[in-house]
């Protein structure tokens, strides 16, 4: 039995069922909520360049806190809820979270792209699945 269950959170509707997923399936388990901020997403202007990169930065903060309470009210109460706020490439830090947070099993949302849409986007669940030390489990 698991004992320590990352659930990445992206704001994705597949986030929310990857988290209503390892709260039935691990109902004793402490579920370890992770969002990556990627400052380079968002923000850059007509000439390509960031125009306000803190301001990104404080934006996605604040998006994460409210994937996280949104997140720890689905999980109620009675839940052993974590949050780790990490920045970086978004399948790199979660694989990093895992020996870095002793975790078990990472539960996880799928966009389901395929084709060309994921040769140009990449694919993170699919890059964790590869690359992490634990078991992952993916929601559609």
């Amino acid at each position: 039995m698991a004992h320590r269950i990352l659930v990445p959170l992206d704001g994705s509707p597949q986030a929310q069922e990857a988290l209503r997923y390892a709260l039935d399936t691990f109902p004793e388990a402490t579920i370890v909520l992770a969002h990556v901020l990627t400052p380079v997403d968002g923000g850059a202007g007509a000439d390509g360049l960031l125009g306000d990169p803190a301001g990104v930065v404080n934006n996605q903060r604040e998006r994460a806190e409210e994937l996280f309470d949104d997140a720890e009210a689905t999980a109620g109460d009675d839940r052993a809820v974590e949050r780790e706020l990490l920045a970086g490439r978004p399948a790199t830090e979660i694989v990093g979270c895992v020996d870095d947070h002793d975790i078990d099993q990472i539960v996880m949302g799928s966009h389901g792209r395929d084709g060309a849409a994921r040769l140009l986007l990449g694919s993170v669940s699919e890059t964790v699945v590869r690359r992490s030390p634990v078991p992952v489990t993916v929601v559609r």
